[in-house]
């Protein structure tokens, strides 16, 4: 018998882990994965950026979490030795109604306490001679990293501090009793007093396994990246974004250094036609029949429908995805568009129809539900992991099984 059971291997799920162990050190806790590693979903095939939390609303746990993650992820990075850079974000205005937007994020920023610094179009030749604009918005915090190494260090400060990881174990089924849940696995069945899932893609699935009524569906968006050949590596020397449409959920194409040294041009946001369809040949028919008949994914597919055409028209046809990356870099030819592994984001749905924006949570009497976890969730890994952790406190107090003394220590 497990007191801790954590369901999901990304870094949202391993910064949980990891601090719960630091929290509760006497407790039995394991950690079950689905894949053969850590960090083979999101967390392995997001662009890499440490986010500043510009775009944020104030006061809300994103911006906060961000700002906060920022931080704590370059701390941990410099404990673990891992490497990271700060180049920094240009978030570039190309036209006149860009400019009134960015103008929005420049309060929006200020609001979130994030230094910055406003060029004009010569002070933006001067730091990016291959970059046109009226206009830009400079953020020096923002950085780079690889999360999949940042995962696999929480994991082995998770093993070392007494944790269990099992990987290759996909949850099967799931039943909450009054004293213990079952967790049903490939690789075997296995109880717990407490169960903590972070299952991203596969969240709302998760939940319906213990006969809970999520009340949001996942719908999975696929980003897809090119890569610039390597005489272009020199060709940015920060983080390049547009100034994002308020209206849509995503951030637009653009440019992004690399840990590695490369430069990536993306993504775009395209439906995909499985959970973790990756590739534009996956295809899941029960995925999407499942998908395609839901009410209030329908709901948002019919009110982004003229967006949604054009974000697939870009990924069918490479021009118009090379035009969204040369209103503000020209110098980027068709050629230059290399293949890159593409990522697929988890975005909650819910039943009314509405794209939920900020986290969600679920709860039972022995089980906490991390259901949505939107970007920038890699960044903000850290302070979301004692956000949850803290949550779950609050409910072992209310089951008698886990003792005063493990709550005592935990409060300490």
């Amino acid at each position: 018998m497990y007191d801790f059971i954590i369901i999901g291997g990304g870094i949202l799920g391993m910064s949980t882990a990891m601090q719960l162990q630091r929290t509760y050190p006497d407790s039995r806790m394991l950690l079950l994965e689905k894949e053969a590693a850590p960090a083979r979903h999101q967390t392995g095939h997001n662009s890499g950026v440490i986010h500043a939390g510009v775009y944020y609303t104030p006061g809300s746990l994103k911006a906060t979490f961000c700002l906060a993650g920022n931080r704590a992820t370059k701390a941990f990075c410099d404990q673990h030795g891992i490497a990271y850079e700060v180049p920094g974000k240009l978030l570039v205005a190309t036209n006149d109604l860009e400019m009134q937007r960015m103008q929005a994020l420049w309060e929006r920023t200020a609001a979130n306490g994030i230094e910055r610094e406003w060029l004009n179009a010569e002070q933006l030749r001067e730091r990016e001679p291959n970059i046109q604009g009226l206009g830009g918005i400079f953020v020096p915090s923002s950085g780079i990293v690889n999360y999949a190494e940042v995962t696999a260090a929480m994991a082995r400060e998770f093993i070392n501090a007494g944790g269990e990881i099992r990987y290759g174990a996909s949850v099967t089924a799931l039943q909450e009793r009054q004293q213990e849940v079952r967790v049903q696995t490939s690789a075997g069945d296995f109880a717990c007093r407490f169960l903590l899932t972070c299952a991203g893609l596969m969240a709302d699935r998760v939940v319906r396994m213990l006969g809970i009524d999520p009340g949001f569906s996942i719908c999975p968006f696929r980003g897809e990246y090119f890569r610039l050949p390597a005489s272009h590596n020199q060709i940015v020397n920060h983080l390049i974004y547009p100034i994002p449409d308020p209206s849509m959920p995503f951030l637009g194409v653009h440019l992004t250094r690399m840990i590695d040294g490369s430069v990536t041009v993306g993504p775009n946001a395209v439906l995909a036609f499985k959970r973790e369809g990756y590739r534009k040949r996956d295809i899941s028919l029960a995925d999407s029949a499942r998908m395609l008949s839901n009410p209030g994914i329908l709901k948002v597919l019919k009110a982004n429908l003229r967006p949604g055409l054009g974000e697939l028209k870009n990924s069918l046809f490479k021009r118009g995805y090379l035009q969204q990356v040369r209103k503000y870099c020209p110098s980027i030819q068709l050629g230059d568009l290399q293949p890159h592994p593409a990522g697929v984001r988890a975005q909650a749905v819910s039943d009314a129809g509405q794209l939920i924006d900020d986290f969600l949570f679920r709860h039972s009497r022995r089980s906490l539900h991390v259901c949505n976890a939107p970007s920038p969730a890699a960044t903000s890994a850290l302070p979301i992991g004692a956000h949850i952790v803290a949550q779950l406190g609050q409910q072992l107090r209310e089951l008698p099984v886990f003792t005063k003394t493990k709550v005592a220590v935990a409060e300490a």
